[in-house]
């Protein structure tokens, strides 16, 4: 059979959207007619800009208080986004009733696309008017990855008894595999090296992805033609055959996967022709690259942990200039930040329980200096990123401002907890870091040092620089110009820092800066996991290794690797 694997190390998917399917049931429906039950059909609506807009609608179900629905529902998922979705439930007064202010309200549920996501299989109760339950009613929303298959496949053909189109030598020939689209017409998939003076070639092996190979639809049409090269660009046509992605792999694993090289003018002229020589699949590798919700709705669960700068240059929270003022009418710029983050992160959480620390401040009752891991050994434990807000508020008044900006050991208290969830060989629990700092931090040699040390464990840092500091040397930990370095020399894994100056999306919402900071967190995971070969929990490990697939080539040339739709680190 083709040998089907996950990705090898380092190839992931170039970042998308990802496409999710959504299905919908009810159970335990209030009854509002009189003489029959319910009709119940359900509208998908969309916040946008504080809004509720209308998505779509399911069909109705006649006469049914357990309705299942066969409407799907297809969204855009963005990890980096809150998006708040609403279910209402309506029994429909009659066949030609389009309208809701026609339809009695059976009851609403609210969530975020991410918390169905993250359980894959959600059911909430339905609510009446002014958060009245409705019965017993239930709405259950399953959901589905249908982004596509990231995966790709090598190939490796080699042919026989081709027929001799030059009058000297033999022929030289190549070969181009080409996709049938909708509208029949064709798109090259790929283009062979050309192979000198042989009638039986044998062609290298090459990498494409699904999407380009078959737009992941393994029956669409393939078309394979065979030409003999001319170096003034007349190439002899040799003959052609048609297959499909779905018949390749049944082929190959029966032994069978050979075709006739059929050139239709020599059949139409020839009584007598049978074929212009033989293809033959002569290797077909599947591997399979995973994305970001198949480890997601796996059971990945996402870690979050603030760490919060308490240093003087902040100035006396008690003051309304300081940046840690409480204002009881405009949060300031860490609680902004904490909650636009935050509150996507913990959709993917399923204990809602959040590490947060703090650093630069000295506790009472000596005063010293507390860095993570002195007076408490973990840190504090909050509920929900609310818990962690109240944390913080409470704390403030309790501590005495001081110094240093010492940030590597937050780094690696993070990364501690992140090795020991390294060790259980499973796509289990990532951990993301958001770090708050008013300021260049002071320890950069021993934070640069944590931070190539972390890049090869399950964690991301992201770094938000609030107030008017001079943040040009925090630029340096974020890998978007090259490649971080240790003190050492030592060079990190994989580019796990994003640095934002809260400034700069200051007057833009909080979704913007949560856009902005964990837009990377998703390609940062994938990447992880494909390093380390762990697939989505639930799926065997695979057993092949390769690199990265290739574009199509030209004849005579080999044929250059990196494709569009996958990255190499």
């Amino acid at each position: 059979l083709p040998r089907v694997a996950a990705a090898p190390p380092g190839v992931v998917p170039a970042p998308r959207a990802s496409k999710v399917e959504l299905r919908l049931s009810c159970r335990h429906l209030l009854d509002r007619d009189p003489l029959t039950k319910s009709d119940p059909s359900v509208v998908l609506l969309l916040q946008s800009q504080s809004q509720w807009v209308q998505v779509d609608r399911t069909e109705v179900v006649r006469s049914s208080l357990h309705p299942v629905f066969s409407k799907v529902f297809t969204l855009d998922y963005y990890f980096e986004e809150v998006q708040k979705l609403r279910f209402e439930v309506y029994d429909t007064r009659g066949p030609g009733s389009l309208g809701l202010q026609d339809d009695d309200f059976l009851g609403g549920m609210e969530c975020t696309l991410g918390q169905i996501v993250a359980q894959k299989k959600m059911t909430r109760a339905l609510l009446l008017k002014f958060g009245r339950n409705a019965g017993k009613s239930t709405i259950t929303v399953i959901a589905e990855d249908i982004s596509g298959n990231n995966g790709y496949v090598e190939l490796s053909f080699r042919a026989r008894k081709l027929d001799d189109k030059d009058l000297f030598s033999k022929s030289d020939p190549f070969l181009e595999l080409y996709r049938v689209n909708d509208d029949q017409s064709k798109q090259l998939v790929y283009r062979t090296e050309v192979v000198k003076n042989n009638l039986s070639p044998v062609w290298e092996p090459f990498k494409v992805t699904l999407s380009n190979l078959c737009s992941c639809e393994e029956t669409r049409p393939l078309k394979c033609l065979v030409w003999d090269y001319d170096s003034r660009g007349k190439h002899d046509f040799i003959g052609e055959f048609s297959t499909t992605f779905e018949e390749m792999q049944k082929a190959f694993g029966e032994d069978q996967a050979q075709w006739e090289c059929v050139n239709a003018k020599y059949k139409q002229k020839k009584r007598h022709y049978k074929n212009s020589g033989v293809v033959v699949l002569a290797d077909l590798k599947f591997y399979r690259v995973h994305s970001f919700l198949d480890y997601i709705m796996g059971g990945c669960q996402i870690h979050f942990t603030v760490a919060i700068d308490f240093t003087a240059s902040n100035g006396d929270p008690r003051n309304s200039c300081s940046l840690h003022y409480i204002n009881p009418f405009q949060p300031n710029e860490y609680l902004q930040a904490l909650v636009a983050v935050g509150e996507i992160c913990q959709d993917y959480d399923s204990d809602k329980r959040f590490s947060a620390l703090g650093f630069g401040a000295r506790i009472p009752p000596k005063y010293e200096v507390g860095e993570p891991g002195d007076q408490n050994p973990t840190p504090c434990t909050c509920w929900g990123i609310q818990g962690v807000v109240e944390a913080y508020q409470n704390c403030l008044p309790r501590v005495q401002l001081y110094g240093p900006t010492n940030v590597a050991p937050i780094i690696s208290k993070v990364a501690r907890m992140a090795a020991a969830e390294e060790h259980t060989g499973e796509a289990s629990q990532y951990y993301i870091l958001l770090v708050l700092t008013d300021g260049v931090v002071t320890d950069m040699a021993d934070t640069r040092e944590a931070i190539v040390r972390a890049s090869h464990l399950p964690m991301s840092i992201i770094i938000v620089g609030v107030g008017n500091a001079d943040f040009t040397d925090m630029q340096t930990l974020d890998g978007d110009d090259g490649v971080l370095r240790s003190p050492r020399g030592e060079p990190a894994l994989r580019d796990i820092v994003q640095f934002v100056p809260f400034r700069e999306l200051k007057s833009a919402s909080p979704a913007a800066l949560a856009k902005c900071v964990l837009a990377e967190v998703p390609r940062q995971l994938v990447e992880y996991y494909s390093y380390k070969e762990l697939p989505p929990r639930g799926v065997s490990p695979h057993t092949q290794e390769a690199g990265p697939p290739e574009r199509a080539g030209q004849p005579g040339a080999r044929p250059v690797s990196v494709s569009s739709t996958l990255e190499v680190p």
